[in-house]
């Protein structure tokens, strides 16, 4: 998939759209989840929508890889200028622009920031540039948490239960299809 890398020195936005989605089809899902309708849109055109809202350089990893360590690997090999990265899965569909934002703002006194809605760990986790080497260097399935645990990561509590709202299963689609409901016309469109 393509990337829009512009603002080098700003932390990119990487959104990880190449998991295999096994959990959305074992509870009775066809196909990716990233391309299940919510709203009458795919979830990652939602995800993508806020990205672009927050004014953030991006880039989409949706090559297949079969981890998501190696996903981030390959995103943070494909943005060497960047100033930082946010790790985005591309199944967080409500998350928030001002969200996306707020972590970019807090990278630049911390190296790495968790985001949390009332104690619950969210996305994007936010790694400043000095764990590049690290970043470059991950495969399976864990992700950075490894990294995240070795540092004394900065917890941002963030108002935005997007944040934590992530679409693994049918179920999962349908509770982010009522919350999408209850934010109002607004929220549809402000994501389109």
């Amino acid at each position: 998939m393509g990337a829009d890398c512009g603002g080098m020195n700003a932390p990119v936005v990487l959104v990880l759209a190449s998991g295999r989605g096994e959990r959305f089809l074992a509870s009775g899902g066809s196909g990716s989840k990233l391309q299940a309708l919510l709203a009458g849109r795919p979830v990652l055109e939602h995800t993508l929508a806020a990205v672009r809202a927050s004014g953030l350089p991006f880039h989409v990893e949706g090559a297949g890889h079969p981890g998501m360590g190696d996903s981030i690997a390959a995103g943070v090999r494909a943005t060497p200028g960047a100033g930082g990265w946010l790790v985005l899965p591309g199944d967080l569909p409500l998350v928030a622009p001002q969200s996306l934002r707020a972590v970019a703002d807090a990278l630049q006194s911390a190296s790495i920031v968790v985001p949390t809605w009332h104690g619950t760990r969210g996305h994007p986790v936010g790694f400043s540039a000095r764990h590049g080497a690290a970043l470059r260097s991950l495969a399976g399935a864990e992700g950075a948490a490894a990294i995240v645990r070795s540092a004394q990561p900065l917890t941002l509590e963030l108002d935005d239960e997007g944040i934590v709202t992530d679409v693994d299963t049918l179920a999962d689609l349908a509770r982010a299809e009522a919350l999408l409901a209850r934010r109002g016309p607004q929220a549809c469109s402000r994501s389109s």
